[in-house]
């Protein structure tokens, strides 16, 4: 990484991240990455097929914007289509989920406040909790 203002995904380390399966995301504003205190943004990739079970943040809005791809997302009981150009807003304490419909989805995730991958952060429905 040759700045800690200019980051691309190939300078930092890809995770998978809790409650989500056949994705990749590369933290690239984040309190250990740039000092960042108020937001996180993530870039994400995941595979046709993959993606999210429902769950959702308490105390922390979520913004997911789709640089290239489909899935089906459904955000506080409401499926959605999306695809490139999209934007999804999850407020705080929301339950959402992805499936991605297309090869795979990019997307850029941005957390307010950072979120850091911390399980104590998240809370899953009572049925798929127990799966």
């Amino acid at each position: 990484m040759q700045s800690k203002f200019v980051v691309r995904p190939s300078d930092v380390p890809s995770y998978s991240p809790a409650n989500h399966e056949g994705t990749k995301n590369y933290r690239l504003v984040a309190p250990g990455v740039n000092g960042a205190q108020f937001m996180e943004i993530i870039y994400g990739d995941i595979e046709r097929h993959a993606g999210a079970v429902a769950h959702a943040h308490p105390g922390m809005e979520q913004a997911a914007y789709v640089i290239e791809g489909e899935a089906t997302a459904e955000i506080d009981g409401v499926r959605h289509h999306i695809s490139t150009g999209d934007l999804m807003f999850f407020p705080a304490g929301v339950f959402h989920d992805i499936q991605v419909i297309s090869e795979r989805i990019r997307l850029l995730v941005i957390y307010s406040p950072p979120y850091g991958e911390a399980p104590e952060k998240v809370i899953r429905r009572e049925s798929e909790a127990q799966s």
